[in-house]
């Protein structure tokens, strides 16, 4: 009796082990495991050196995602969480976090990252977590629904991989970050169909709607957007089972709205008070390659692969490069095959409930993200059959930007993917009664459709180093935490190599300026920094005299009196030698330098300090 007790005993030990062991080499960990190098692989250039390294094509926003992050991180540092809102940027007035795509929730979890190896080594490292971790979302959801472990590992590769998810990654953190968005929809599904407790499922969808809203609230908005797309084309499918499923679903949805209310009520009072919608967020009409675009998808978009997948041409390159958007917005990429493929798949496969309704949703969305307007006229849509124009002065919606709806479109292309190929494997299918290894063929079939999406790795691009005696000048003037400092050159999203030097040594910890989206100012002027004050006229100005253009025009007196004073600095800090023209108008206007260092001249100013702007025009600083 003893030696038996002692062997159940033993044996209740090692079932943990043993079901560790035998989870750590089954398919799922393999699948995982190969999406782990398959991010690597598409990241492999940044780890040579990936303090000095970020990828090429977006160097605004990245610079300003490593000031994002080490906000965050330092905000950790300091045992507390970031605050929505910060005068850190655009000192006195502030930038409101919440408008921003600032990835509160990704800098918290780097931030140890952040702390140890810097903002760029972050930045990085979400680069593999978001492409292996949207991939591996997509293949749990896929698994959840009963997909094979193939059909649903091809089908979260082709949503992590996909050229939406890597081209976001230039720069776009917020949006390669697409973990969350399938388990939303898995759960909003679950609530409909009833698999499940509607309130547990409730409370789960919340929780997921919470982080999301700290790591992207446009890809949160276009998760509702795909989640009432799925509902309506479900219950068009399911009509009869619609009055069922109501009193159900309301559960389950209004218990989602309340975990998710009560975690974000204060962050969305922050955003929202006092803010005009309308003119809230960031316009989605840019200038790129010398005209307005609007940010939508051109249809030939969905088969001309770019360079940032390895099956392309010199010609397609070429195509992909000269698009009107961005190559971040270039999101709308199947390849021919792949787009063949699902088309018939979707035909084929029509009775089957999970392929009809996923392919239709893949549709709807694809359709939506052509955009309000045709940005060309002879290869895209006429306007009245472009249904995002009906949408787009909805509150919230203005500010979108409807491209990015490729995204969880290619979470349903997944799902198309993944159910029609175990259809296609299965007995009696088309391919088991037409070839002797019917299953082999079709899974065959399957991944030459996906070949042309394979990424290529990301091209590396060199960190723009730190200007000599930058962080000397800030231990020399001994700043306190909240003194307002004017940098030169002035930072916004045309000069976003100062954001990344801020980042890098966390001075100046306030700084005037900088790369931010701010709400309640018309059209452009709620981007890139062009809200900050005194970006206008004297920080122009300022980054004109860096640039050593010595013929532009300088503000006026009064202009100048009016920044200063809306600015406050209490110290300046410029890259700048004495002889220099930014120099000697600095000397000018503030007098002999504080410390000069290298190639940087530091002032502290004194509380009351008069500073001579023109003869007979001075200002006394606060």
């Amino acid at each position: 009796m003893t030696r038996l007790a002692t062997e159940v005993v033993e044996s209740s030990r090692q079932t943990p082990r043993r079901r560790a062991t035998a989870w750590a080499t089954s398919p799922q960990a393999l699948t995982i495991l190969l999406y782990l190098l398959g991010a690597l692989y598409v990241t492999c250039l940044l780890w040579v050196d990936p303090a000095s390294r970020r990828q090429a094509g977006d160097i605004q926003d990245v610079d300003q995602a490593t000031w994002f992050v080490r906000y965050a991180a330092t905000a950790v540092e300091h045992f507390r969480l970031p605050a929505l809102f910060t005068t850190a940027m655009n000192a006195p007035h502030g930038v409101n976090l919440m408008w921003n795509t600032s990835i509160l929730l990704p800098g918290i979890v780097v931030s140890p990252v952040t702390m140890l190896a810097g903002p760029q080594v972050s930045l990085t490292v979400l680069l593999v977590i978001g492409l292996a971790g949207s991939a591996a979302a997509m293949f749990y959801v896929l698994r959840r629904w009963q997909a094979s472990i193939l059909a649903a590992a091809l089908g979260g590769a082709l949503y992590g991989f996909s050229p939406a998810l890597i081209n976001s990654g230039i720069g776009h953190y917020s949006l390669v970050l697409a973990m969350l968005p399938p388990l939303m929809l898995d759960r909003v599904l679950r609530i409909a169909v009833g698999r499940g407790s509607p309130v547990r499922n409730g409370v789960w969808l919340g929780l997921l709607a919470a982080a999301q809203l700290f790591i992207s609230e446009e890809a949160l908005i276009d998760a509702a957007i795909a989640a009432v797309i799925l509902l309506v084309v479900l219950a068009l499918n399911r009509r009869h089972e619609v009055l069922g499923r109501i009193r159900p679903a309301l559960i389950g949805l209004g218990s989602a709205v309340v975990v998710a209310g009560v975690l974000c009520a204060r962050a969305l009072w922050v955003q929202f008070h006092g803010v005009v919608l309308k003119s809230a967020g960031a316009t989605t009409i840019i200038k790129y390659n010398g005209h307005f675009t609007n940010l939508g998808t051109i249809p030939y978009s969905f088969i001309t692969p770019s360079s940032t997948v390895l099956l392309h041409s010199s010609g397609t390159a070429y195509s992909a490069d000269n698009y009107p958007d961005p190559t971040p917005e270039y999101l709308a990429y199947l390849g021919v095959l792949l787009v063949i493929l699902l088309l018939v798949a979707i035909v084929y496969y029509w009775r089957h409930l999970t392929v009809r309704v996923a392919g239709l949703t893949c549709i709807l969305l694809e359709w939506l993200s052509l955009g309000p307007k045709p940005l060309r006229p002879e290869t895209t849509l006429p306007s009245f059959l472009l249904p995002w124009q009906y949408l787009q002065h909805l509150p919230l919606l203005s500010g979108m930007v409807p491209d990015r709806l490729c995204i969880p479109a290619d979470a349903a292309a997944a799902a198309v993917l993944a159910f029609s190929l175990d259809l296609a494997r299965a007995e009696g299918s088309f391919f088991r009664r037409t070839f002797q290894n019917g299953a082999v063929v079709a899974t065959g079939v399957a991944i030459v459709a996906l070949l042309p999406l394979v990424p290529s790795p990301y091209s590396p691009a060199t960190t723009e180093s730190l200007p000599a005696g930058w962080a000397a000048t800030f231990n020399t003037l001994h700043l306190p935490s909240n003194d307002r400092v004017l940098l030169a050159p002035y930072p916004w999203a045309g000069t976003s190599q100062v954001m990344r030097w801020q980042a890098n040594t966390g001075v100046p910890v306030t700084m005037i300026g900088g790369d931010f989206i701010s709400p309640n100012k018309p059209g452009r002027q709620s981007r890139a920094g062009r809200a900050g004050v005194g970006w206008k006229y004297t920080g122009t100005y300022l980054d004109d005299l860096y640039a050593g253009d010595t013929s532009a025009a300088p503000p006026s007196p009064a202009q100048l009196k009016s920044d200063l004073a809306a600015m406050s600095p209490n110290a300046v800090v410029a890259v700048a030698t004495p002889s220099s023209p930014l120099g000697q108008f600095l000397i000018r206007l503030f007098g002999p330098p504080t410390t000069r260092i290298k190639a940087m001249l530091g002032w502290r100013l004194r509380p009351g300090q008069v500073v001579s702007i023109a003869p007979g025009v001075s200002l006394r600083l606060p």
